[in-house]
C-alpha cells in the first residue's frame, strides 16, 4: 500500500523548490502517494492539477504574533551572549510604535525580551506559542483535515511561517511524523526556524552544524543532510537556449557582451538603484575605449518599489530589463508566486552574461554554477544618511563567515575603482570561481544535481522507521 505524503506548503516560498520542479515526480517514481497540504493563495489543482488540501483557514490566535516576535529577539540576545557576539542583533527589524495596536504589541514584545532573555524565558516563549496556537481556529481545523486524509508524514517546505505552527501541531498531536525544510542559507543564525518538527533537512554538513548550534532542541539523529532542489535547473542543459536564440527573444544585441546586475528587495541594499547606476557609467565609460557592453538587469521577485525605474530611463541605452517570471497573487512578500518558467530564464541569464553584480545575494551561487564570477558592491553611496541602512552590514552577518577565503566573490570597495575591476573581469584578470566552487561546496553540498533524490531518501526513511 502507498504511503502518502502531505507536502506542506505554509506561504509561497517553497513552490519553487517543491511544485516547480521535478521533486513531486521523483517522489512518485518512489511510490509514493503525493498530495500537497496548500495554505498559499495559489491553487495547484487548478495550476497543473496537482492533488491537493487548501487550508482556507488562515487565522492565527491574536497573540502568537507578539510571542513569535519576541522568541525571535529573546533569541537572538541569547546568542549575541552565548558566542560572545554582538552581530546577532542586527538582523532584528525595528519595531513600529505608531498608533495604539503597533505600539501595544511592541510594548508587549520589549517586556517579554527585557526579563525572558535567558533559557528559562525562551522556554516560557516557545511553551506559549504552542499553547495559544492550539487554542486556535485553525488548530482544530487542520486536525480535522488530517483526520480525514491520513497522511503517513507532514513536509514542511518553510520553516519560518507562523502560518505552519497549528497545522504542525496538529500533526504531531494526531502522532503524525512531521519534518521541515531549511529553506535559505541564511536562515539558521537570523532565529527563524520557528517551528519544531521531529525530523530536519539542511542544505549541507554546514547547514547541519549551524542546527545543532542554534537549536538545542534539535539532536543529530532528527537531521538529513540533502543539498536543495533550488540550484537543481542550473545543471539541466535542457533548459538552456543556445546565445544566438536567447538574445533574439529578449532583444538582446548579439554584438554586445552582457553583465547581470540582480537586484535586492529594499531592505537588503535600499540604495541599490545608484550602484545599478555605478555600474552603468562604468559600461558607458568602457564601451567608449572599444569595447560592446551592456547590462541585463533582473529585480527582486518581490520588489514593486518602483525605485530604479529613472535610472532605467536614464540608461535606456545599456540597460536591459529582463524581469523574474513570478506572478503576484496577493500583497505581502511570500504571495509572490514563482513560475517554471523563471527556471530556464534565470538559468539563462548566468549561462549567456558575463558575471553578476549585486549586493550580497546568493545569486553568487547560481553564477558559479555556470562558471561565471561574482562581483560584491562594498562602498557606500553619498546618498546614504541617518535612518537608511548601510549595505555594508550585510557582509558581517554570520551567513558571510561560511566563505573559505574573501577570494571566494570579487569586491568592488571604491567606487572609482569599479571601471577597472569590471575591466579586469572582462579581460579574464580576476575570478572568483575557483574559491566560489569552494564556497558552493559548503553552502550548498556537493552534489547538488541529487537534493530532490536525497529528500525523497530521508522521506522514506522516516516511513520505513513508521512502520518498524
Amino acid at each position: 500500500m502507498k504511503k502518502k505524503v502531505f507536502i506542506f506548503l505554509p506561504d509561497g516560498v517553497g513552490l519553487r523548490n517543491f511544485a516547480l520542479t521535478h521533486f513531486k515526480e521523483i517522489g512518485e517514481q518512489r511510490g509514493v502517494e503525493i498530495v500537497y497540504w496548500n495554505n498559499t493563495v495559489f491553487s495547484l489543482k487548478e495550476g497543473f492539477n496537482y492533488e491537493e488540501v487548501k487550508i482556507e483557514n488562515h487565522k492565527l490566535h491574536p497573540f502568537t504574533t507578539i510571542f513569535t516576535r519576541a522568541r525571535k529577539r529573546i533569541e537572538l540576545n541569547i546568542f549575541d551572549r552565548k558566542f560572545k557576539e554582538s552581530v546577532y542583533n542586527t538582523y532584528n527589524f525595528p519595531q513600529s510604535y505608531k498608533g495604539f495596536n503597533n505600539t501595544f504589541k511592541s510594548i508587549l514584545v520589549d517586556l517579554f525580551v527585557f526579563f525572558g532573555s535567558n533559557e528559562k524565558g525562551w522556554q516560557f516563549v516557545r511553551n506559549q506559542i504552542k499553547k495559544l496556537e492550539r487554542k486556535n481556529t485553525k488548530y482544530a481545523y487542520c486536525k480535522a483535515q488530517l483526520q480525514q486524509h491520513k497522511p503517513d508524514l507532514i513536509f514542511c517546505t518553510n520553516q519560518r511561517p507562523s502560518q505552519a505552527i497549528a497545522p504542525l501541531l496538529a500533526a504531531q498531536d494526531l502522532g503524525i511524523p512531521t519534518a521541515t525544510f531549511i529553506f535559505s542559507w541564511d536562515n539558521l543564525p537570523k532565529a527563524t526556524t520557528l517551528v519544531e518538527t521531529d525530523y530536519y533537512f539542511v542544505w549541507s554538513n554546514h547547514m547541519k552544524n549551524e542546527l545543532l548550534r542554534y537549536c538545542p532542541y534539535v539532536q543529530e539523529n532528527q537531521i538529513f543532510v540533502t543539498g536543495t532542489p533550488q540550484f537543481e535547473s542550473h545543471f539541466n542543459l535542457e533548459l538552456l537556449m543556445s546565445r544566438a536564440h536567447f538574445f533574439e527573444a529578449h532583444n538582446l544585441d548579439i554584438q554586445k557582451k552582457y553583465i547581470c546586475f540582480s537586484g535586492d528587495d529594499i531592505v537588503t541594499s535600499p540604495l541599490d538603484q545608484y550602484y545599478l547606476e555605478d555600474l552603468a557609467k562604468s559600461v558607458i565609460e568602457l564601451n567608449q575605449q572599444g569595447y560592446h557592453l551592456g547590462i541585463v538587469y533582473r529585480k527582486c521577485p518581490v520588489d514593486f518599489t518602483g525605485r530604479y525605474n529613472a535610472v532605467l530611463e536614464k540608461y535606456k541605452e545599456v540597460i536591459v530589463p529582463l524581469d523574474p517570471l513570478w506572478k503576484p497573487l496577493g500583497e505581502s512578500w511570500n504571495e509572490i508566486m514563482p513560475t517554471s518558467d523563471d527556471f530556464a530564464l534565470q538559468a539563462n541569464i548566468c549561462e549567456h552574461t558575463e558575471f553578476v553584480a549585486n549586493i550580497a545575494s546568493s545569486m553568487v551561487f547560481d553564477f558559479v554554477a555556470h562558471n561565471k564570477s561574482c562581483l560584491f558592491f562594498d562602498y557606500e553611496q553619498p546618498q546614504l544618511k541617518k535612518g537608511i541602512r548601510d549595505i555594508g552590514q550585510n557582509y558581517k552577518y554570520i551567513h558571510f563567515r561560511s566563505m573559505p577565503s574573501k577570494d571566494a566573490a570579487l569586491w568592488c570597495r571604491d567606487k572609482n575603482e569599479l571601471t577597472a575591476t569590471v575591466k579586469n573581469i572582462l579581460d579574464g584578470k580576476i575570478s572568483n570561481v575557483a574559491e566560489g566552487k569552494k564556497w558552493f561546496d559548503i553552502v550548498v553540498g556537493e552534489e547538488p544535481t541529487k537534493a530532490s533524490q536525497k529528500i525523497w531518501e530521508g522521506i522514506k526513511e522516516i516511513i520505513k522507521k513508521i512502520k518498524l
